[in-house]
């Protein structure tokens, strides 16, 4: 009996949890600046759970009558948060007030569970046995939580279908305490049936899922969304309208299939075709291959390395036979070698030297990845640059983001880069940025490869020349302790959506 009861605080705590990282999470990847929606999240949830606790010496009597309708209620509301937010985001603009409501409401019940739950087991142990025992399975359940939530449940089941499988173990729970305190609740049929409706409700829920996310998503996106899965790292959608494909990461654009190509030649040639001669080739970030593509042109690159932090966007531009066609097949490549880890890890403890870097990060839009455009990461890079090399790094729009820009500019020449900044025109984004720097110099390259559809001699050299309202600004380095980046970023694009 005791155990039983003890796994119940278990399942209680990984529950509340797991409503807690689909709220942060889902903000995370509609909202941006993860740091920003996890504090506020988190702080919100622990407020309202300290609510909870407080209200919770309100309740005097029928402890597990009242027990077991909070535990059908945090099952219900947790259960359907995901799908709430989800469809909150596509059709309303009221997301934000939404989020927060439902991290209250979820945190002010959890608040109430575990004191009740102490008061109701008070006459079965001692006072000290019961705190050490419920506090030791409710920390055990968060950390349950807390591995289960990256490692199975985002990437097996994604945030809606988690939320529901939880918001079925709380109503599992309350209907297990209805079998458990039988003898001090007696019959209770208006709590068996709610317990019903609410498993009923859940269970369809998690027959509707897909559904429910395709509702949402072909609202969030104007065109037809033809693929989409939430890995560990972030949510992969891909849209189609005739012969325009589109790639979003967390519900950023990352190319159109109309116009990638001026991106992608851009990115590449003016530093690649620059340096002759290059044979080896380091490529971080850019796990769609069209970058790799891009080098694939020269001959004289004798091996790639594309290293990219998420095996699932690697592999579906490996295996989709409509990508696979439009970078080229070339992840497949003999040529090019793929590895999934983190940059900046995979950089410390790796000695290799590179003649061309081509850094296609996603923008700055939280600080995990602003630390990807830091004085420390940049240093780190350095050392992994030969002596006449070149790293160009794509800097999101001078025109729309410009301090955004010239502090990645100022950022590479702080970690003791020679710079050659310059930008292009793509339709589908407006002005462009990128940065060229290296150890050495920089000769703008006399040839560039066949078959190229935007560059050639005369482009080029317009490519570094900067209108006055791109011009150089002041801007601070970004640092791995302050990450001015970010919030330039944040705020530059903030003003552009208002």
């Amino acid at each position: 009996m005791a155990i039983v009861l003890f796994i119940s605080v278990f399942l209680i705590a990984a529950c509340g949890l797991i409503y807690e990282l689909i709220a942060g999470a889902l903000a995370s990847y509609l909202l941006g600046d993860s740091i920003l929606q996890f504090s506020t999240v988190i702080g919100s949830y622990l407020f309202a759970m300290g609510i909870g606790s407080w209200l919770s010496r309100y309740i005097r009597r029928g402890l597990v009558t009242r027990f077991v309708a909070i535990e059908l209620m945090v099952g219900l509301v947790g259960g359907f948060s995901s799908s709430l937010l989800f469809l909150a985001f596509a059709y309303t603009e009221g997301f934000r007030f939404l989020l927060y409501a439902l991290v209250t409401v979820i945190g002010v019940l959890v608040g109430l569970e575990i004191p009740l739950l102490m008061r109701i087991l008070k006459e079965r142990f001692q006072f000290t046995e019961l705190v050490a025992n419920v506090l030791t399975f409710d920390y055990l359940g968060a950390l349950g939580a807390s591995l289960l939530f990256p490692l199975v449940l985002v990437p097996q089941l994604g945030m809606v279908r988690s939320a529901l499988l939880f918001g079925l173990v709380n109503a599992g729970v309350a209907v297990w305490s209805l079998y458990l305190f039988r003898a001090q609740i007696g019959p209770a049929p208006l709590l068996r049936a709610a317990g019903v409706v609410v498993i009923v409700l859940l269970g369809a829920g998690m027959g509707f899922a897909d559904r429910i996310t395709e509702t949402a998503e072909n609202s969030i996106y104007a065109d037809e969304v033809i693929f989409s899965r939430t890995t560990r790292y972030q949510r992969i959608v891909l849209t189609k309208w005739k012969d325009d494909v589109r790639l979003f990461l967390s519900s950023h654009l990352q190319f159109s299939s109309r116009d990638e190509y001026r991106y992608h030649e851009a990115l590449v040639h003016p530093g690649l075709a620059a340096l002759g001669a290059a044979r080896r080739v380091l490529v971080l970030g850019g796990g769609d291959g069209l970058a790799v593509r891009e080098v694939l042109k020269y001959p004289g690159v004798e091996s790639v390395t594309l290293v990219d932090l998420d095996p699932e966007m690697t592999g579906l531009f490996t295996h989709h036979p409509l990508l696979r066609e439009m970078n080229g097949r070339s992840l497949v490549d003999g040529r090019v070698k793929v590895i999934n880890a983190d940059a900046f890890v995979w950089l410390d403890g790796n000695q290799e030297v590179y003649d061309f870097v081509i850094i296609d990060f996603p923008d700055p839009t939280n600080f995990s990845l602003g630390k990807l455009y830091t004085t420390a990461f940049y240093r780190l890079l350095k050392r992994h640059v030969a002596r006449e090399g070149l790293v160009v790094v794509q800097s999101t729009s001078p025109l729309f983001a410009r301090q955004s820009y010239w502090s990645i500019v100022h950022t590479l020449r702080q970690a003791g880069l020679g710079t050659w900044p310059y930008h292009v025109y793509v339709p589908s984004f407006g002005e462009w940025g990128f940065v060229l720097a290296g150890p050495g110099g920089y000769r703008m390259p006399e040839r560039l490869p066949e078959g190229l559809r935007f560059l050639d001699r005369g482009t080029l050299g317009q490519l570094f020349v900067f209108p006055q309202d791109m011009a150089e600004v002041a801007a601070e380095p970004n640092r791995l302790n302050d990450q001015a980046l970010v919030r330039y970023y944040e705020k530059e694009w903030r003003e552009i959506a208002h």
